[in-house]
């Protein structure tokens, strides 16, 4: 598992809409957050992921970009950008048990998926807080992450 202070593990995955994305370099300079979701088909990832839709201009007031990763293929990653109007970016086909080698997260074995997975990255891309979940809850939420950024941002003024 990822450490508070431990540097995040330089990962590449396929992005929706095309691309990709390297993290933690596309997060470098801001705070960042990394979302493992278990797939378009759980309803407490859909939840999750909905709220962080719904708080991007908070998150983009304080300069806090937000990423989510799951094993789902391009064709449901997608749906599920659009069913929720995710303005991050949505990461597809991660391959489950090599990101928990690096990452720590749990794997699901039936359906195989990564477990709910939060990580909250200062701007030099190194972990300030990580929530590992065995099951499908127990995840990060924006506002946790909103107020915890502001009160480290706070901190460092001091």
């Amino acid at each position: 598992m990822l450490q508070n202070n431990d540097v995040f593990p330089s990962l590449t995955f396929a992005r929706t809409g095309g691309g990709e994305i390297h993290l933690p370099g596309d997060l470098a300079g801001g705070f960042g957050v990394i979302l493992f979701h278990r797939g378009s088909w759980c309803p407490y990832c859909n939840a999750q992921l909905a709220a962080f839709a719904r708080a991007a201009l908070n998150f983009a007031e304080e300069g806090i970009r937000v990423v989510s990763v799951s094993v789902d293929d391009r064709e449901k990653s997608e749906a599920l950008v659009e069913k929720h109007k995710l303005g991050f970016p949505v990461a597809y086909g991660a391959d489950a048990r090599a990101v928990s080698e690096v990452t720590g997260a749990f794997v699901n074995d039936n359906p195989v998926c990564l477990q709910a997975t939060g990580f909250v990255l200062n701007p030099e891309g190194r972990v300030v807080t990580a929530v590992y979940s065995t099951r499908a809850i127990g995840r990060l939420m924006p506002d946790d992450v909103l107020n915890f950024v502001r009160h480290l941002k706070s901190s460092a003024k001091n």
